[in-house]
């Protein structure tokens, strides 16, 4: 083990060590220069954001005060200016916020986050900015940046400058330019100043540097609810991204499969089937060979047309929404009364969500419901789409499981709608009937 007496000199030596490398350090150098550009930062955001205005303001507002009544002009030309006023404010503040924000980059590395920017013309932003809490907090720094610029850069340049002054003092006395004896005073405490201050003077640039990064981060960056707000947007938007690609994909797929593998099964049904009518005097077993394969490449075919029509139905792009739902209605096991209203199109990840809730529900009917009738309505109002299936059968229907405890594919239904933010309710008591009731935003 190493002893007490021997740890001390060892940590002695490393915070010496460490206190002589911040001397040159990188880091310390540029918040030494982030601490100096402040004064002159600050002076100008306090000049532009309250100086001026409040200079202005207050000269106005006392020439209001003694101006004479019959003087009109001057009273209209002073209220003008005091109601215009705030606007070059409004202007300026996101200029000079944008230029700290540089400062703390270039100089320091650190990224102050965006504020979340508003949609509209100049005018309505401006307008819009005064009822935020941004532009007040912004406002807020640029007047508390002229104190902190004041104070870091005084505190850091007397810091680098007494050390600076007293190591050349001291360099002049050892050389024996400076006369001590004139001045005996002035080598009794440069011993332990020059040195104290040399060493202090890259932490207190850096301690500096840290206040302002943090007065930055949180009156010049996104408060937390609108950083929440900015991340739920970005969400939003990714996932919207997703459902699109995954659309996309899944209509790729199915032109791939339509072109390619259904084209050579229908070519491969057609020959088997020229084989089968033509070649009748083969011998019995490759007669029935040759009927079998005819056979299983037309049940393949049909399992095929199956499965590219539930990935996505090529009806839906070329002709829309009521067209599809037709030739889902007219392959329903039982009959069912379809009514469209939608007078414009949606988009085409809408209609493909509108038309699997339609045909997973009809499947769920036809399986599980034991009903004798069901009812489409799909109808377009104040920008949604609302699909509406009904069926008259036993009822007890769960997002999580049927009355046999089957699955059921409703909360498949009920996450697709929720991809889009839209949303899906299930009502079916026991005994019935059964009515699902999904509503997507669909822009026209």
């Amino acid at each position: 083990m190493i002893s007490t007496e021997a740890a001390v000199p060892r940590l002695r030596g490393r915070a010496l060590t460490t206190a002589l490398g911040a001397l040159w350090s990188p880091r310390s150098w540029r918040a030494t220069a982030h601490a100096l550009v402040g004064l002159p930062a600050g002076v100008v955001s306090f000049a532009l954001t309250c100086g001026l205005p409040v200079g202005v303001g207050y000269s106005a507002g006392w020439s209001l005060l003694y101006a004479p009544g019959s003087d009109w002009a001057s009273t209209t030309a002073l209220v003008v200016l005091a109601v215009v006023l705030p606007l070059p404010l409004l202007v300026a503040v996101p200029g000079l916020t944008a230029l700290h924000r540089r400062r703390f980059r270039s100089l320091l590395g650190v990224t102050i986050p965006p504020l979340p920017r508003r949609d509209g013309t100049l005018p309505r932003r401006l307008l819009g900015e005064l009822g935020t809490s941004a532009l007040w907090r912004q406002i807020a720094y640029h007047v508390l940046a002229l104190f902190i610029g004041t104070v870091g850069a005084a505190v850091t340049a007397a810091f680098w400058l007494a050390g600076i002054g007293m190591g050349v003092v001291l360099a002049l006395q050892l050389t024996g330019v400076w006369d001590n004896e004139r001045l005996p005073s002035a080598s009794s405490g440069l011993n332990v100043l020059v040195p104290a201050a040399l060493l202090a003077a890259p932490w207190v640039a850096r301690g500096v540097a840290r206040v302002d990064t943090a007065a930055a981060r949180a009156l010049l960056g996104p408060s937390r609810s609108e950083a929440l707000s900015v991340r739920v947007e970005s969400l939003a938007r990714s996932r919207a991204d997703i459902v699109a690609a995954t659309d996309a994909e899944r209509r790729r797929i199915e032109r791939d499969l339509h072109d390619g593998a259904q084209q050579r099964l229908v070519s491969l049904a057609m020959n088997l089937g020229m084989a089968r009518a033509n070649l009748t005097d083969t011998p019995e077993p490759a007669r029935r060979a040759i009927a079998a394969a005819h056979d299983e490449a037309t049940e393949a075919l049909a399992e095929l047309r199956e499965f590219v029509r539930g990935l996505h139905p090529a009806v839906l792009n070329d002709r829309g929404l009521d067209a599809a739902l037709s030739g889902i209605v007219a392959r329903a096991p039982l009959p069912v009364r379809l009514t469209v209203a939608v007078p414009s199109r949606c988009s085409p990840v809408i209609e493909a969500i509108a038309y699997f809730v339609v045909s997973e529900a009809l499947t769920n009917i036809a399986k599980h419901a034991h009903a004798h009738h069901a009812e489409v309505t799909v109808e377009h109002a104040t920008g949604r789409l609302r699909v509406v299936v009904t069926d008259d059968g036993q009822g007890g229907a769960t997002l999580g499981r049927t009355v046999n405890g089957d699955g059921t594919g409703l909360r498949g239904l009920a996450q697709r709608a929720a991809s889009v933010d839209g949303t899906f309710a299930l009502h079916s008591p026991s005994g019935g009937p059964t009515t699902i009731t999904v509503e997507l935003p669909c822009e026209s």
